[in-house]
């Protein structure tokens, strides 16, 4: 039976740096993974769309990313338009900037290597950012500097390895991808702590239950008052069970953090309007708000405001 391989973008421009992608592939491949190289033939070209939009939507079917950032910006997306002989200066965006923030989008793995010579010249360039006069010797469009800085500027998945030759890659790489396997293994391991977890609350739960009706069938036979007091105890939890779900109801806990508005008078705000709008009458005549607009910025206030009806054994709004 064949296991299914993780499927690996490699992304950068191609003839700067087609000796690294070719090592790329062997080093990938002798890890038993799959290399998504487009010299290959490993991306299907749809006749209908540029070429690059093909790369662009392959990004969607694979695992992991590797970028590799060197001196050559590379070609200009098809959807922009080009200019022909383009100078140091002038800003477009490129292929590889366009693949990276597709995998970006998708939010996959990201690993990226940049030749150590562009990224030292990336920090001249951050200290003459307005100056259009220098000469940078690694670098073939200030664009690359301009996409480093994108990158850096990402709160997450965004690791850098500087490299001057393919075994500062490998060596990374491996032990990267021995880190990313170690802490799946790790969260494999929570997630069946938690379902045992789980199991252990739901039994506990069930334990509660016996107990309670041990208890109650004790208080029955030895206090004549035991009806009184394990009615008005089972009216207790089931306020604390409804407020629990009340509080943690979308609508709610925004009206509360964002607008400011108190829990109480949400509540009772839905429990004595007779449809939408009235709720958002009472709520702009209390707030002195717009109130239409604050349910404008939540789409599905109508269905949490229901929610909490359905809750309290009330018919939903119209």
């Amino acid at each position: 039976m064949n296991m299914a391989k993780p499927r690996i973008f490699i992304s950068s421009t191609y003839y700067d740096l087609k000796h690294i992608r070719y090592s790329l592939d062997i080093f990938i491949s002798g890890l038993g993974y799959e290399t998504i190289l487009s010299e290959k033939g490993d991306i299907a070209y749809s006749y209908d769309i540029p070429l690059d939009e093909s790369c662009y939507k392959e990004v969607d079917n694979v695992d992991i990313f590797v970028l590799i950032v060197g001196g050559r910006y590379g070609s200009e997306i098809s959807s922009n338009e080009k200019k022909p002989d383009k100078k140091f200066y002038d800003r477009y965006e490129s292929i590889t900037k366009k693949e990276y923030d597709s995998a970006v989008k998708k939010d996959i793995p990201i690993y990226i290597m940049i030749e150590t010579n562009v990224y030292s010249e990336y920090r001249t360039f951050l200290k003459n950012k307005e100056n259009k006069t220098v000469n940078y010797a690694h670098a073939d469009s200030v664009n690359i500097f301009h996409f480093i800085e994108d990158i850096l500027s990402k709160p997450r998945n965004n690791p850098i390895q500087p490299f001057e030759k393919f075994d500062d890659i490998e060596i990374w790489l491996k032990e990267q991808w021995s880190g990313l396997f170690r802490d799946l293994l790790n969260k494999k391991s929570q997630q069946n702590q938690i379902r045992t977890l789980t199991t252990e609350v739901s039994e506990l739960q069930e334990i509660n239950k016996t107990l309670k009706i041990y208890l109650e069938e004790i208080l029955k036979t030895s206090n004549p008052h035991s009806k009184e007091v394990i009615e008005k105890e089972d009216k207790r939890l089931l306020d604390i069970s409804v407020r629990k779900e009340l509080e943690n109801n979308r609508w709610v806990k925004q009206c509360i953090s964002t607008y400011g508005i108190s829990f109480a008078d949400v509540i009772n705000f839905i429990r004595s309007s007779s449809s939408i709008n009235d709720f958002v009458l009472k709520l702009d005549k209390k707030y002195q708000d717009d109130a239409n607009s604050l349910l404008s910025f939540e789409p599905e206030a109508t269905e949490d405001i229901n929610d909490i009806r359905r809750v309290l054994n009330l018919k939903k709004l119209q």
